[in-house]
Order: structure tokens, then sequence, then C-alpha cells
């Protein structure tokens, strides 16, 4: 007879697995790859020489809070660092918000086109996962608060979204928040806020420090280039930081990620090169792209999504296969509900170039876009 192992709980394996964007093509030659919301500039210097100086450690545990790194960032936030949980990526931190505030019998709330791994977390804990639909592609308020019940435990909205680049202003999140009853937990996933140059929006500190049932997630993988070290943070209130350091791991967070974010933070004038050269090309581009045809949601990230025409020669799954024949990967984005879209990250001048020039030869459009 055939012997059977362990089976899962109930549940997990009707998990649709996050698939991220692809990284590589087949053959040895070099890629363009704009499908992960990567920065072109890379870490900071400063971030590079303090991690490789954390090499000369590496038999040691880190510092089992990540207290140098929360005491950074409340230097430079102005926060409580007691209220700071640092986390593998903000990944990491919205599995433990879940994990402590989720069950079986439970619901928590995300907008139609929310970052997959909301829905991963929800069921993740035997909790039902309930979707709004969003308005022009954003997160709706009145959306939301129509889906709350009884069992509705937590709210997760991205701001900005991905993979849409819409965001919701700070009177808007107000709004939600008052809205929701108070035993409802409202996360609000920053990861992108460093990108974001409008007057009306607020990453959620303020939010934090004025609520009991706040939370906001940020990371260090998007403008500070440090991806592959997984690194996030959550500014929480004191009941939540304490849910939360009672079940994350003892020491979750290694110690040279904790070196590298915050030599990352000190160097603000790499931050802002990295903000100031997204808002310029991803107005440049944005306007290259609809002057050849293309559908393009107005972004407040860094990255566009293009819009495609359905089912001909000109459609997302066509242009995708054309690109990839020069080199270049964009990320798809069927799972998320956009069958006829694609999303780009900004990258180099060079890299952002080449993009909108094949997607102008692909169109059927004539000239160069570089400036």
């Amino acid at each position: 007879m055939a012997k059977r192992g362990p089976a899962p709980r109930q549940g997990i394996l009707d998990i649709v697995p996050y698939v991220p964007g692809t990284s590589a093509l087949p053959g040895a030659r070099a890629v363009i790859k704009l499908s992960s919301n990567e920065t072109p500039f890379g870490p900071s210097p400063r971030a590079i020489e303090a991690y490789l100086a954390a090499v000369a450690t590496l038999s040691r545990y880190p510092d089992g809070s990540a207290r140098p790194l929360r005491e950074a960032l409340a230097k430079f936030y102005g926060l409580d660092p007691a209220r700071i949980v640092c986390g593998a990526g903000s990944d990491e931190l919205l599995n433990l918000l879940a994990c402590a505030y989720l069950g079986p019998g439970e619901e928590a709330i995300y907008t139609e086109h929310g970052f997959l791994v909301y829905r991963i977390a929800i069921l993740a804990r035997g909790a039902t996962p309930v979707v709004a639909p969003e308005n022009d592609l954003t997160a709706d308020v009145d959306a939301i608060l129509a889906r709350v019940t009884a069992k509705t435990r937590l709210v997760f909205i991205a701001n900005p979204n991905n993979p849409t680049g819409t965001y919701l202003s700070f009177d808007e999140v107000k709004r939600l928040r008052a809205g929701l009853p108070d035993d409802v937990l409202l996360v609000l996933d920053a990861a992108y806020a460093e990108y974001v140059r409008r007057n009306d929006y607020e990453a959620g500190i303020e939010l934090v420090a004025t609520t009991h049932n706040t939370v906001m997630t940020r990371t260090f993988s998007k403008i500070y280039g440090l991806a592959s070290l997984r690194l996030g943070w959550a500014y929480c209130p004191p009941d939540v930081a304490d849910a939360l350091n009672r079940i994350r791991g003892p020491f979750n967070v290694s110690g040279p990620a904790i070196a590298a974010g915050i030599a990352a933070l000190a160097d603000q004038a790499h931050v802002q090169r990295g903000a100031e050269h997204n808002e310029t090309w991803r107005a440049r581009m944005a306007e290259t792209l609809a002057g050849i045809g293309l559908g393009v949601t107005p972004s407040a990230a860094n990255f566009l999504l293009l819009h495609f025409a359905k089912g001909n020669s000109k459609s997302a799954t066509e242009a995708n296969t054309f690109l990839h024949g020069r080199g270049i990967i964009l990320r798809r984005v069927e799972e998320y509900g956009f069958p006829h879209a694609l999303r780009m990250t900004v990258g180099t001048e060079d890299d952002n170039v080449a993009v909108l020039d094949a997607l102008t030869a692909f169109m059927g459009a004539n000239g160069s876009t570089r400036a």
C-alpha cells in the first residue's frame, strides 16, 4: 500500500501561490528587467559598505528586536521605537498581522486589484477574504465600508496600490478609518510611499499616532534598494506591537540587514535622487505610451500599468512576446485581474528609452523616444 504523509490543514492547498515577476529569459543574454519595481540606482553605497562590514559578525546572532534599526527609524521619523516592529520585508509583517488577528470564521477585506499577499495571508489563517470593488482602479471607501460585517477583523489597503499605482488621499483614508468599527484593524501598506509627490497623501504615521486601531507597514525593498535583504517595518499602536513581538521569530531580521537599513536611511540624498528620477521619467513615459495608443493608469508609484487591446495582434500577450524577443521583461498581471495589461517599472534612462522604443515599434508608430 502506498504510504501517505501528513496532510496540511484544510484549505492550505487551495491557496494559489504568489508568483513573482519574471527575472530572466532563456539563454545567457543580458536582459532589461522592469518587472519587479526595483530601483534603477541600487542601494546607497553607504548601505553596501555597512553590509560588507557586517560580514565580520556572521557568527553572532543579531539584536533580537532589531533595536538599532528601530531607534534609527524612530529618530528619523520622530516616532516611539517601542511601537516599531521590524520584519523580513513588509510581507512578513502583513502575515504576522493576519496571524495575530485572524482565524477561522473571521473575515478580512482588501480591494479588487490589491496586493496578492493579502489574500494568501488571510486564507493561510483559515479566514475568509472579502474583495471590495474599486472605482476607476482606485480603492473605494464606500465599497469597503459596505462589506464590513460582524466577522470583519482586518482591512488591508495598499497606498499607493500595486499594480495600479493609484492611491487614496489622506482625507479618504481618515474617512475609511472613521467608518470602520473600533475593533477592526486598518492596515496601511505604504511600500511605495517614498515615491509619492502629492500634497493630499500621507503614508499613515499620523493616523497610527492618533488612533488605537491602525497599522502602517513600510519596506526597504523599493526606493532603498535592499530587496534581496528582505527588510521592512511597521508602526503600530502599543498593543499591536506587543502582539506582533509575541509571535515573530526571535531573530527575524539579520544583522547585515539591520546594518544596511540604518546606513540606507541615513543617505537621504540617494533616496531623493531616486524619487526625482522617478518623477521625471514616470511622467515622460506615461505621455509617450499614451501617444502611441496605449492606455496608462495614472500612477503615484515607481511603475505604470499599461493597457492593451483585447484579442488581436496588439494584445498584452503579443506585446510580452515581442518584448522578450528584444530582451525586455515587464510584469504580466493576469492574477491581479488584468489579462490585457502589463506593468512597467521606471528604470534607468537607457532602459526606459529601450522599452519605449520597443513598444513604439510594436504599436506600429514611428520615431525614437530618446530625449
